[in-house]
């Protein structure tokens, strides 16, 4: 579904970025991407999304080249950034009909998913409230609402847990299995390394812009005891194999 390969991006005037990143997240899985802030984590997020050019490597979602063929790997994705930018002069059933519209839904399915997912996280009652009035948990909800009225195969969502409420976060886990069990794919970034060891059945950890781990999480937990164990051998105290 997603594969990375030797992808490198590195910016100008700084050590920041990645090198020789390799990644392959298939159908079914729930992939962790785990590390310390400035570790590359968003860089990488980004290079998948199209929203910054990458150096070297390649990147294919559903075997299209993200390079080569941009439209059609955005008309299969969805992203979810850690602080969603949401047209705030809209409400919020104008914005999800702005983004059906883009994606081409239908007007039956579009009020069948957005009635569906509103009511699981509680917002149907603030989609007529301008987006300027919601609190940032609020947008957060919108903003995932956003990515799955399209049905997207691949779901990328950077640190998708902040802001949300305990309730939310269990609807959001919930969706991500079932969205995965339908044959789609989830690859995320987070710091709550207790909800990727218990939700993601792979995880890659990095460092300093490179790939010190990846795998099947029992197999990266079984380093260390734990996730947290494993993050900060290979992650912190820089311990490789």
């Amino acid at each position: 579904m997603l594969t990375i390969q030797n992808l490198t991006k590195h910016y100008k005037g700084s050590d920041k970025g990645v090198t020789g990143l390799d990644l392959e997240i298939e159908a079914g899985d729930i992939y962790g991407f785990i590390g310390h802030n400035g570790a590359g984590k968003t860089t990488t997020i980004k290079c998948i999304t199209g929203i910054q050019d990458f150096d070297e490597g390649e990147i294919w979602i559903d075997g299209l080249s993200v390079k080569k063929d941009a439209m059609a790997c955005k008309e299969r994705t969805a992203y979810i950034p850690d602080n969603p930018d949401l047209y705030e002069y809209m409400t919020g059933i104008q914005y999800l009909n702005f983004i059906s519209d883009i994606f081409r839904v239908s007007a039956a399915e579009r009020r069948e998913r957005i009635e569906t997912y509103a009511d699981a996280f509680e917002i149907t009652s603030s989609l007529g409230d301008l987006i300027s009035s919601y609190s940032h948990g609020m947008k957060q909800k919108l903003a995932i609402l956003s990515a799955l009225v399209h049905t997207p195969k691949l779901l990328i969502l950077d640190e998708p847990f902040v802001g949300l409420d305990p309730k939310a976060s269990l609807v959001l886990k919930d969706v991500m299995r079932n969205l995965c069990a339908e044959g789609g794919a989830i690859f995320f970034s987070t710091h709550v390394l207790e909800v990727a060891e218990k939700l993601c059945n792979k995880v890659a950890i990095i460092r300093d812009g490179r790939l010190v781990a990846a795998g099947r999480m029992e197999d990266i937990v079984a380093k260390g005891g734990s996730l947290e164990s494993t993050f900060m051998e290979v992650a912190v105290n820089g311990q490789t194999d």
